[in-house]
């Protein structure tokens, strides 16, 4: 065996275990071509490639551990954290309104397991936000999605894009960020969701275009729980529904594949 090709992104090369390094620039090649990535030059592809290959060994060490996770890799495989923080996070401190809860402990027993997947069609599928940091947006919609098909047997689409658009009045920022908090409050005050047929996510800020005639899903209360109240959490999914919860995305979480997340 041994490896053929030539120097440049442009080349295909095949490896054996005596050419790791043609091996590992074949892998990021496939992975390049799997998520349509492309770069203006030859020096930005060696300098991703050094990227990748230090993600990867990240990766492979996290999976080689015991841990209640595995990561993989995925589009941002050729990106450091500090890139990522700034494309995809919120940079401005995060007043979190849910940090005064108002929701009432229950005195009752609740399940200390539950899995809303098995239990009917009751969580909608994973959505990609793209490249806009609307994460929050997923995060609420997900969240209305369930408690409603829970209510009524019937599991809606919600629109992301009119909270991206249309909910800065409740100090969120479109993609650059916001909290599923005040968007709750948002859907609540402004009487109504559309769904997402009628109105398209395009991952871009966009100016708002609500029709209240089409709204889908309604709000008739907002509750919170305190911050770091896990076991309010674990009551509230047990016994009503799926919450909505923020947290401080870290460097492991950027490759997330499966599992319990935990640091």
């Amino acid at each position: 065996g041994g490896a053929r090709g030539g120097s440049g992104p442009g080349k295909f090369h095949f490896c054996s275990a005596a050419a790791p390094l043609a091996c590992s620039l074949a892998f990021s090649l496939c992975w390049a071509l799997q998520h349509r990535q492309v770069y203006p030059s030859e020096e930005e592809f060696q300098r991703r490639f050094q990227i990748f290959l230090r993600n990867k060994q990240q990766i492979d060490k996290h999976n080689a551990g015991n841990h209640t996770f595995r990561m993989g890799l995925n589009r941002f495989s050729d990106m450091t954290f500090p890139e990522f923080r700034k494309k995809y996070l919120w940079q401005e401190p995060q007043n979190c309104s849910a940090t005064k809860g108002n929701f009432a402990r229950s005195a009752g027993s609740y399940p200390s397991a539950i899995d809303w997947r098995k239990k009917g069609k009751y969580v909608s599928p994973v959505k990609d936000q793209g490249p806009c940091g609307s994460c929050w947006t997923f995060s609420t919609t997900g969240c209305l999605e369930s408690a409603i098909a829970i209510k009524t047997g019937k599991l809606l689409n919600l629109a992301e894009q009119q909270l991206v658009d249309c909910a800065q009045n409740f100090n969120n920022h479109g993609c650059s960020g916001g909290l599923p908090s005040q968007a709750f409050e948002y859907i609540l005050y402004n009487k109504g969701l559309m769904d997402e047929e009628a109105y398209p996510y395009r991952a871009k800020n966009g100016t708002c275009k609500f029709q209240p005639q089409k709204a889908v899903a309604f709000i008739q209360n907002v509750v919170n729980i305190s911050l770091y109240d896990e076991q309010g959490m674990v009551e509230a999914v047990g016994m009503y529904n799926p919450v909505s919860f923020a947290f401080e995305v870290k460097d492991d979480f950027m490759f997330y594949q499966q599992g319990i997340y935990t640091r």
